[in-house]
């Protein structure tokens, strides 16, 4: 697995960040995480096999052959990796498979492997991580999750993105910078206690029990992600500065900072 030729490197991290950086392995990336993600990966594989085989008849039958999709994202320390799915087109089985987040089950080997764990920031593709590089440079120190603060605040995204087709840079200048808000929240917030509360509200969200994940999600900090994207769409940015590349230049709005603080401030009780 390659790093990118626009990951940086350590030495170019702010005094700030790498201090962020230096608590990261203690908080974030132990070893008890990663033991705790290895052995119920290695589990959920096992007792979960005959629910796999089912999804994967079901999208053979509907679909035919392969039945798993692979997309390349951009994991820790800006490896790139490629994220396991099962492939699903517009059909009825295939909605179904991502309304309860079925589709997302191969993604128990990116946790094994290591590529992933099942707490973490969403990985994204390599064009937008290369749009918004330095918000990313301290969020790609922990591993991509199968689910996140991101995950359960816009698990209708396929609706959302939907809605606003006639929009073409909606998800680049309205949603990611909300994700990279709540990632980098994630990263500052972390806790044992945390991860267990978005996993379980993960799996609240299955049988549709979606009061009860945005209850141990946090209700304020739900409300505040979601802010103007329920009815009329958002206000667009003064100039497109929410459109910019990270780089903090004079007069832009750095994505997951400083255009969505209210997001961040909402879990933080300011």
């Amino acid at each position: 697995m390659s790093t990118p030729s626009w990951a940086p490197s350590r030495t170019s991290f702010s005094t700030s960040e790498r201090k962020v950086m230096r608590t990261m392995p203690r908080r974030a990336g132990g070893w008890v995480k990663r033991s705790f993600d290895v052995v119920t990966s290695l589990v959920l594989l096992v007792l979960l096999s005959p629910l796999l085989l089912l999804c994967g008849a079901a999208v053979w039958l509907a679909d035919g052959w392969p039945v798993l999709f692979r997309h390349e994202r951009v994991g820790r320390y800006g490896r790139r990796f490629h994220v396991v799915k099962f492939r699903t087109m517009d059909h009825t089985g295939g909605r179904l498979l991502r309304r309860h987040k079925l589709d997302e089950l191969p993604q128990l080997w990116n946790v094994l492997v290591g590529e992933m764990s099942f707490v973490g920031p969403r990985p994204e593709v390599a064009r937008y991580v290369a749009m918004y590089a330095r918000p990313y440079r301290t969020i790609h120190q922990l591993r991509p999750g199968i689910t996140d603060f991101a995950s359960l605040a816009f698990r209708d995204e396929e609706q959302l993105l939907y809605a606003h087709t006639a929009d073409a840079g909606f998800y680049e200048r309205v949603l990611l910078p909300r994700k990279l808000a709540l990632a980098r929240l994630y990263r500052r917030r972390y806790s044992w206690w945390l991860d267990a509360r978005l996993m379980l509200a993960t799996i609240c969200t299955a049988p549709g029990l979606d009061s009860v994940a945005t209850l141990l999600m946090g209700p304020v900090l739900a409300r505040r992600a979601r802010a103007g994207l329920n009815g009329a769409p958002p206000r667009s940015p003064a100039s497109g500065t929410d459109r910019g590349n990270g780089s903090g230049g004079t007069g832009s709005r750095q994505a997951g900072d400083i255009g969505w603080t209210e997001v961040v401030a909402a879990a933080d009780g300011r």
